[in-house]
């Protein structure tokens, strides 16, 4: 079953399995099967043709995928063309939102954390 160009898991439950869409979260894919009388807990697999054309109808209603990427991106780059302070913060690769960058934003900052090992073995002289 393909929606919004995206293929939805067969082996996964349909609440579950809608998430795989981006714009898709649990809330989300829960109140639209709940809407189309569709129990959460069947597979695609077992969905009709009739109720599979209806969810995908459902959820494109929604803005999703990459029309929703683009919107996104394109919120992002107006924030960097008029300078502002988010906007700053985003073409650092910095958190925009108030978060602390001292010790936390590792993954952000790509200064993610190297132990050492205990096993590592000592330069031979010889």
């Amino acid at each position: 079953m393909r929606i919004a160009g995206v293929t939805i898991p067969e082996e996964k439950r349909l609440e579950i399995g809608l998430t795989a869409i981006y714009g898709v979260g649990r809330p989300r894919a829960l109140s639209a099967l709940e809407a189309l009388k569709i129990d959460a807990g069947k597979h695609p697999k077992e969905l009709t043709a009739k109720e599979e054309t209806a969810l995908r109808e459902a959820l494109e209603r929604f803005t999703v995928e990459g029309e929703l990427r683009r919107s996104i991106s394109g919120n992002i780059r107006r924030l960097k063309d008029i300078k502002s302070y988010r906007g700053s913060r985003h073409a650092k690769r910095l958190p925009a939102r108030g978060q602390r960058s001292k010790t936390n934003s590792r993954t952000v900052r790509g200064n993610v954390r190297k132990t050492m090992t205990s096993g590592r073995r000592k330069l031979e002289k010889t």
